[in-house]
């Protein structure tokens, strides 16, 4: 099976979603490892909104996280991602769903954004009332909901699925910039979170990640190659960062 082109970053939680989803299904692949907004006027023919992450599979381009991970279930069905009844497969739609929308507004815009991405692509001041409004009262909302979601154990089919995959990758993210579940307030989405973490694909990946956290944009690629990960040959990416057209 020939690779399929993932552009995108490691550190991103919709790139993260899909690379499990990839390495769950023993699904060859390579990464075209790009900062958010640093693609260049190519990188907006594949991705119109100017986001990642990007499926390139032969003539076949796809622009979203959650259709990229259908489609990857639909091409190798085994094993499975998506649960086998219909209401559960439903369901675990909706809360991947919930992941991509309520959680990536609450932990990527208005948390690690504030904190990581405006400071370091836009050379902006983050917004701290929003931050410590966001941990005072969005945060704790969302994590109100997991908790009544959360497996007592095993996760939230049986197997894994896409819903603990999803939920796990946003968490993920916030932790880059230590943010960490209270336990003792939230016990049952925090070892739930933790099991997901512990997969073989979460661990792999935990290790690339962790291994371009902190070094700077410029020499990311190359200390992708030194560790081995599976890095394209060629980039997308451009010398400066532009807005997408999306609001954020």
């Amino acid at each position: 099976m020939k690779p399929v082109l993932i552009v995108g970053s490691y550190l991103s939680p919709y790139v993260r979603k899909v690379l499990a989803c990839l390495e769950v299904k023993g699904m060859p692949y390579e990464v075209d490892h790009i900062v958010p907004f640093f693609g260049d006027d190519r990188f907006s023919k594949l991705s119109p909104l100017r986001r990642i992450p990007v499926l390139v599979d032969g003539d076949l381009v796809l622009s979203d996280s959650s259709v990229i991970c259908q489609y990857l279930e639909d091409k190798k069905p085994d094993p499975a991602l998506f649960p086998k009844d219909i209401a559960d497969r439903a369901r675990g739609r909706w809360l991947e769903e919930f992941a991509d929308t309520r959680m990536g507004d609450v932990f990527i815009w208005r948390y690690f954004n504030q904190i990581a991405i405006r400071p370091s692509v836009w050379g902006e001041k983050g917004d701290r009332e929003m931050v410590e409004r966001t941990l005072k009262e969005e945060i704790p909302a969302v994590l109100d909901y997991l908790e009544e979601e959360a497996p007592a154990d095993g996760f939230r089919f049986g197997a894994l699925s896409i819903a603990d995959i999803a939920i796990a990758a946003f968490l993920r993210t916030a932790g880059f910039v230590r943010f960490q579940i209270d336990a003792t307030r939230w016990p049952k989405t925090a070892a739930w979170v933790a099991r997901v973490f512990a997969t073989p694909a979460f661990a792999k990946l935990a290790k690339i990640e962790d291994a371009v956290l902190r070094v700077p944009v410029a020499e990311q690629r190359s200390a992708l190659k030194a560790m081995g990960a599976p890095v394209s040959a060629e980039t997308y990416a451009g010398n400066a960062p532009r807005r997408g057209i999306m609001p954020v």
